[in-house]
């Protein structure tokens, strides 16, 4: 089967820009779902620093205020931890799916209580201590999760005046929680880790949303230019070599009176057809020689 150079052209062209698109198409779905992964960590992380100040104005402006009342009544609410906590839900309120959690092995609030993948990670923090965070994905009831993990080291050793044994905290706190539940904390260890979990659906599917208009984009770009250049191979190269063969098959047959070669312009098929003209001006004198 012959193909014309127009075919042969789409054929190449066609190639290249398939293996181009597809090569564009991962190229640019792995930066796209990277920044859309970026981007769920900013928020986490952007949340968790509204934990850390929670829990650091709580620590120094709320518990100095109450601590003569945690004598006759303990309240939760000078607790950084706790604050933290509750701040987080209020705000999380019109985020259903994003999620904070000072997950600890030993609490004293039992609403604090690892779960099993959340076990894994404070284990994993006390393994490393060196870390200072620590990122990863789960598949959640609402799809894919994004979960940064900070440790909750013990600093201060004042934390352990409440949390060394149950004789030596305020008795107001084991009043409420019991004697059995967050004591035993050593100074530096690390006890929990707060987790902050966001879902990363909304990202992925701004990322997929760019990716398509991308991809489309780059399709009709590649048929409008893939058009653009058929029509000037067809005007410039394919109707001027056919015009060139049917004149140049004329004179072969003897037939000097065909149509004259067009020889206008400076490109190499104007070269090729004045090289025609000159051909069939020798040939002609030739064979007027040869007849007289």
């Amino acid at each position: 089967m012959k193909l014309s150079i127009a075919s042969k052209f789409n054929l190449v062209f066609v190639t290249i820009f398939a293996v181009g698109f597809v090569a564009a198409g991962f190229i640019a779905d792995s930066l796209l779902k990277q920044s859309a992964r970026e981007e769920t960590l900013q928020n986490a992380r952007l949340l968790l620093e509204a934990a850390k100040s929670v829990r650091g104005y709580t620590a120094k402006q709320i518990q100095p205020l109450l601590a003569n009342q945690m004598k006759y009544e303990f309240h939760p609410q000078s607790v950084p931890s706790y604050s933290a906590v509750e701040n987080l839900n209020v705000i999380l309120k019109a985020y259903p799916d994003f999620s904070y959690k000072e997950a600890t092995l030993n609490p004293t609030n039992l609403r604090d209580k690892a779960t099993d993948w959340e076990v894994d990670i404070v284990q994993k923090l006390r393994k490393s201590p060196e870390l200072t965070e620590y990122s990863g994905e789960r598949e959640t009831a609402t799809g894919r999760s994004l979960y940064i993990a900070r440790p909750l080291q013990i600093k201060d050793g004042a934390c352990l005046s409440c949390h060394s044994t149950a004789a030596n905290a305020p008795k107001t706190m084991v009043d409420i929680y019991g004697p059995n539940n967050g004591f035993a904390w050593q100074l530096n260890e690390i006890v929990g880790a707060q987790v902050i979990s966001v879902p990363m659906a909304v990202p992925l599917q701004r990322a997929n949303a760019i990716f398509r208009t991308f991809m489309l984009s780059l399709l009709g770009v590649f048929v409008v230019v893939l058009i653009a250049l058929n029509v000037m191979v067809h005007l410039l190269v394919t109707r001027r070599i056919t015009h060139l063969a049917q004149v140049a098959d004329q004179v072969s047959m003897g037939k000097f009176d065909a149509e004259e070669f067009q020889v206008k312009g400076g490109d190499e098929l104007s070269a090729l057809a004045q090289s025609f003209t000159r051909m069939r001006t020798s040939l002609a004198s030739a064979l007027k020689m040869l007849d007289e």
